[in-house]
């Protein structure tokens, strides 16, 4: 972002702790002025079948996946309903739309993120904000080395390797998103890759 003459405040932030949530949209509030967008993106993706009850791992991914972005949402909207401006963006996934064998929880916190997402786009309305949920296939990230049961990794890594965009995929969608004139409200994005079939 400073390469291309930007400003940027990196900020260490757990998505699991409202409180270091607000810090960073005070934060970045305090260095900026004010806030234009909050970009929901954090997630995990320690998926295995229910029948091996890693009930420890179905927490965590309530947690960063649907917590995470209630807390974001709660720490920014403050300010942008006194703005009467700003842009919620929530990462769901294609996920979010379709179920996979062992995938059932990370789903259904994907799931969650998308019904979140409308409800809070119908709330907004009344003081001009936009809201857009991007729901992304396959991207090249860490996602998949987060997933604890080896067999259902060797299965992902092979779907990540054969199929996985570049992260700037990600990044247009966030753009097209972002660079719409003030009443055009992009609701959603679901992206895959061309040759990705699940």
């Amino acid at each position: 972002i400073t390469q291309n003459g930007g400003s940027a405040l990196p900020v260490t932030t757990d998505v699991t702790e409202r409180k270091q949530v607000e810090s960073l949209v005070d934060a970045a509030v305090a260095a900026f002025g004010r806030i234009d967008v909050m970009l929901n993106n954090a997630g995990i993706m320690p998926v295995s079948p229910l029948d091996r009850l890693n009930v420890d791992e179905w927490d965590r991914m309530i947690d960063v996946n649907l917590k995470g972005v209630l807390y974001g949402i709660a720490a920014a909207l403050p300010y942008m309903r006194e703005q009467a401006s700003g842009h919620i963006i929530n990462v769901a996934s294609d996920a979010g739309h379709k179920v996979h064998p062992s995938e059932a929880v990370y789903a259904a916190t994907k799931h969650a993120v998308r019904a979140l997402s409308e409800g809070l786009r119908q709330e907004v309305k009344p003081y001009g904000l936009r809201t857009t949920i991007i729901s992304p296939g396959a991207v090249e990230s860490e996602l998949p080395d987060t997933v604890p049961e080896e067999d259902v990794a060797e299965e992902m890594r092979a779907l990540y390797d054969e199929h996985a965009l570049s992260p700037d995929s990600f990044a247009r969608a966030v753009a097209f998103a972002i660079e719409q004139p003030e009443e055009v409200d992009v609701n959603e994005i679901l992206y895959r890759p061309t040759s990705q079939n699940l």
